[in-house]
């Protein structure tokens, strides 16, 4: 995890900067690593998590990252958490979770990542949080801190 957030800091150290970080690694082996990157490429889907995967399905040579850990500063919102899901990642460690953050870096009131894990047809993924909590927390805007609505890409 201390990769992932000195990754996350080469994105910038202030919360507008969006310095969320995923790795993810495979028996040992590193197969990619990402930044958050969805005002530089305009890509919604653009979240550290998807362009771990993107760099991590070519480095394995399979998309099938059956026994891999992704590593995220932040919980995995919905769709990095189905993807995580798709690609078989066997765990996900992630730093902050939704009660550490402010509300916008997530797409739903109610559900959260475990919901789409004990959803799923798979029994096999294990979720891991908090993991130097308050050192990837530190990254990003708080629960009670008040954020203009524009900087807000959940609203």
């Amino acid at each position: 995890m201390r990769e992932a957030i000195n990754l996350a800091k080469t994105k910038g150290t202030a919360p507008q900067d969006t310095p969320i970080a995923a790795i993810i690694v495979l028996n040992g082996r590193e197969l990619s690593r990402a930044v958050n990157e969805t005002e530089e490429t305009c890509d919604a889907t653009a979240h550290a998590e998807m362009m771990a995967f993107r760099g991590a399905g070519p480095a394995h040579g399979d998309m099938d990252l059956r026994g891999a850990t992704l590593y995220s500063t932040l919980q995995p919102c919905g769709m990095c958490t189905m993807a995580s899901i798709w690609a078989k990642v066997g765990r996900i460690v992630y730093g902050a979770g939704r009660g550490d953050v402010h509300q916008m870096y997530f797409e739903d009131r109610h559900l959260d990542t475990m919901d789409f894990i004990k959803d799923a047809f798979r029994n096999d993924l294990v979720l891991e949080g908090g993991c130097l909590r308050a050192e990837c927390a530190a990254l990003y805007f708080a629960p009670g801190d008040e954020v203009p609505v524009d900087e807000q890409g959940n609203l």
